[in-house]
């Protein structure tokens, strides 16, 4: 069912859902991607806290690469096979945030277009990579880092034929860490927040909070609203703010000791192909990312319209297909989106 046939409320509740997520999604698309412009700065002894694993999954035929652009896969993990049990329980990976990001043949654009991680499709079977493997399904596009980021890379690469060069991935104990690592940070409640399944127990009013109530806050259903995932959006959005604020008060990247602490936790976070993994690789990237204008660089949510067997979940339209051929042709995608 197209769009336009969905009632008004229900169009206003799905627009709501992904306009209030684009700047929480834009906001890790710039840390995961913009971090290692510093970190070629750094020692090189924080390579060593990198992990990677392979970019695809067995011999899987892979979109064809028609110029040199480069594109890389930003996934946000929900895994719960973390080193503490401090975000509630919970079983396998799924990627709380998806984005595709362009940078033009010649490194003068960059369009980054996120995948609602509730987007239905026709998923591609999955050799094992370490994560076991999966048979050709039907389901939410989320559910492939089960087996691992290069089954969400095969996903993606189903969906929008764009073929994928790199992947970067950022877990639930690295985003508190990354918050530690800041001193934590300032909120504001209205009210006491209580969620047992998130471990989540706070007083109303203004509090600086560590990583793992900062993380709670940000993940509690239970405390706020009916319990959606559209109702948690607003104090996702809260600590997104409240981390960009911290950092920039507290000059992190402009001190040594601030910049090494925040680095070491942001490296430790991360688990990138096996491409990446090189402090050469990860230079050459970020010398290619901070070339790009501000003013060239475009965020985009993937056009999308209601499944039509599931109110709850979205399929990708039309305007997708012609959003990512254009990726795939290396061409500017700003006019195609709103």
């Amino acid at each position: 069912m197209p769009y336009s046939e969905v009632g008004p409320r229900r169009q206003r509740r799905l627009a709501m859902k992904y306009r209030r997520r684009r700047t929480i999604v834009a906001i890790l698309a710039v840390l995961v991607i913009g971090v290692p412009v510093t970190i070629v700065a750094v020692v090189h002894n924080l390579k060593g806290n990198i992990t990677s694993s392979a970019l695809r999954a067995g011999d899987g035929k892979a979109p064809e690469k028609i110029t040199d652009e480069l594109n890389v896969l930003i996934l946000g993990s929900d895994t719960r096979a973390l080193d503490t049990h401090d975000y509630g329980l919970g079983d396998g990976a799924r990627s709380d945030a998806m984005i595709l990001a362009h940078v033009s043949d010649d490194s003068s654009r960059i369009d980054a277009v996120q995948i609602p991680r509730d987007t239905m499709m026709d998923m591609p079977a999955c050799e094992d990579t370490g994560s076991g493997a999966s048979p050709a399904q039907r389901g939410m596009i989320n559910s492939a880092l089960n087996q691992g980021p290069a089954c969400s890379v095969s996903a993606a690469e189903e969906l929008t034929g764009v073929r994928v060069d790199h992947f970067v991935e950022v877990n639930f104990d690295g985003f508190a860490t990354i918050v530690d690592a800041l001193d934590g940070i300032i909120v504001d409640l209205d009210e006491p927040l209580h969620d047992d399944k998130a471990n989540l127990d706070l007083p109303a009013g203004e509090q600086t909070l560590g990583g793992t109530d900062a993380l709670a806050l940000a993940r509690t259903r239970h405390a706020v609203g009916d319990g959606s995932d559209i109702s948690r959006m607003g104090n996702q959005q809260m600590v997104m703010d409240s981390i960009i604020d911290r950092a920039k008060s507290s000059h992190t990247l402009s001190r040594p000791d601030r910049l090494y602490s925040f680095l070491d936790a942001v490296t430790s976070s991360l688990r990138v192909d096996d491409g990446l993994d090189s402090v050469s690789s990860l230079g050459s990237l970020a010398a290619t990312v901070s070339s790009v204008p501000k003013d060239s660089i475009t965020f985009a949510i993937m056009p999308w319209q209601p499944a039509p067997d599931n109110q709850n979940r979205v399929v990708k339209s039309s305007a997708a297909d012609a959003v990512f051929s254009a990726i795939t042709a290396d061409q500017p995608i700003v006019d195609l989106v709103d």
